[in-house]
């Protein structure tokens, strides 16, 4: 396995490796057909092992602090993508390229990383393994059918009938919200400081 910089025929590998590894994922269903572009510089790297792509990390790195990520001192690089193949989980992977990722920024001047992720405990435990910390939270609320939308969504626009929506919930009432609505996920903030203690 070697881990190296993203190349545009990487795309459907990419693509792919996304989305099997978040298949087993709370966000299972926020499947992507083709590859991320960014607005500001990009660090792009793929693990790749006997010509297939087994995982992949995107990390889009601020020019000016509060641009990308949460407005705190010094210049953030959000992970927008961090996945390895089901096949091929449990061998480094997921370390290694957040590893090869952290020194591409460091370069850049980025002092800290940030990465959203919902309530998947594997998945947390494993950012806090890294040395993340939690810095935010909200709720992603899907509302599915009459029932659950019925005085949360309606349409001003005459014949258009919602039947499903997704919401982002940044209230008070956490327990009510996930009492009246089937599927709700806590949508976490991570950080890393990447600055050198001491």
């Amino acid at each position: 396995m070697r881990i190296r910089e993203y190349r545009p025929e990487d795309e459907q590998g990419w693509v792919r490796c996304r989305v099997l590894a978040f298949l087993q994922s709370a966000y299972y269903d926020h499947v992507l057909r083709e590859k991320e572009r960014y607005g500001n510089p990009a660090i792009e790297l793929v693990a790749e092992q006997d010509g297939a792509i087994v995982g992949l990390i995107d990390l889009e790195c601020e020019t000016k602090p509060g641009t990308v990520c949460s407005d705190r001192p010094g210049l953030g690089a959000m992970i927008w993508h961090l996945a390895v193949h089901p096949d091929c989980q449990g061998r480094g992977i997921a370390g290694a390229l957040p590893d090869a990722a952290v020194a591409r920024a460091r370069e850049r001047g980025i002092v800290r990383l940030e990465a959203w992720t919902r309530d998947d405990e594997d998945v947390r435990r494993w950012y806090e393994r890294q040395g993340f910390q939690q810095v935010d939270s909200y709720l992603h609320v899907f509302l599915d059918g009459g029932e659950e939308l019925n005085g949360a969504v309606r349409s001003e626009i005459p014949g258009l009938l919602p039947v499903q929506a997704f919401a982002h919930y940044v209230g008070d009432d956490l327990e009510g919200i996930r009492r009246r609505f089937r599927r709700v996920h806590e949508c976490v903030l991570y950080e890393l400081s990447l600055v050198e203690a001491g």
